[in-house]
């Protein structure tokens, strides 16, 4: 990524919430970025001084203050996306050489139609962005070399991995990383409260499931085992594990993985009636 820190400029995050502050912590924090080189954009005082203080960046009110900006990062909310967009595109010095938007539902199509210059990429991030261990996925306008996706997904990387997708996908990856923190937060609570049935104390359950799930995942990282080999491994024939995950199988919503096929598709669909 070194070598492309150069190419990315002056970087300008508009809105300064979670996700935009997610962003700055990956950027700063990975040590790749001078502080020097990026500003933020977020109406609240308190806010920019609170990311002032704690990044080292520089701060304005309007995003329309910053002068030629080579990378624009779109941290708002879809709802106000365009106002923002048409506020910018008004400010003669607000030249960038690219769009990122993170705005969900927001199609490249319509990002193009808010900027008629430069490069359009578009990110879905997770909220484990905002511990620098997000899941992104990343496309880019029909106009758009694939080069500057390249490029971006490297940068988002940074705050945990990132994939290069058509966009034509991002409505089923949004299914699944998107949604994903939600599902396995559900089985974690599940997973906890049965413990506590099982006579386990609340804080000993909660850590259990939580530190099962985190170990899991680094197994599954570090080992580059299947998901199917890790079970395999850890079901004795007859045994306690074996007997729990037949009980997943043997559901009245027809089983586990049943259950998830269908959740799934019900996000999908819903990704799609919202775009």
């Amino acid at each position: 990524m070194d070598d492309r820190v150069a190419l990315l400029g002056r970087i300008a995050i508009i809105g300064g919430g979670k996700m935009g502050e997610a962003i700055v912590a990956g950027l700063v924090n990975g040590a790749m970025f001078d502080p020097a080189s990026i500003i933020i954009a977020d109406p609240g005082e308190e806010r920019r001084e609170y990311l002032s203080d704690t990044y080292g960046i520089s701060c304005v009110a309007d995003g329309a203050r910053i002068a030629h900006p080579t990378t624009v990062l779109l941290a708002v909310k879809p709802q106000v996306l365009r106002e923002v967009c048409a506020s910018l595109r008004a400010a003669p010095s607000f030249t960038p050489t690219r769009i990122v938007s993170i705005a969900a539902g927001i199609t490249t199509a319509t990002l193009r139609s808010l900027f008629p210059e430069g490069a359009i990429i578009r990110v879905m991030p997770n909220a484990p962005l905002m511990v620098g261990a997000g899941m992104s996925t990343v496309c880019v306008s029909a106009d758009t070399p694939r080069a500057e996706g390249e490029l971006v997904r490297e940068l988002f990387s940074l705050m945990g991995d990132a994939v290069l997708l058509d966009e034509s996908l991002i409505n089923a990856a949004t299914a699944l990383s998107g949604s994903g923190p939600a599902y396995f937060a559900l089985f974690v609570e599940e997973l906890a409260k049965a413990g506590e049935r099982a006579g386990l104390k609340p804080e000993d359950a909660s850590l259990l499931a939580i530190q099962t799930l985190r170990g899991t995942a680094r197994y599954l990282e570090l080992t580059e085992a299947s998901p199917a080999e890790l079970r395999a491994a850890v079901t004795s024939p007859g045994g306690t594990t074996q007997a729990a995950l037949e009980t997943f199988e043997n559901t009245q919503a027809h089983g586990l993985s049943q259950l998830v096929t269908r959740a799934v598709e019900a996000a999908l669909k819903r990704a799609e009636e919202l775009a």
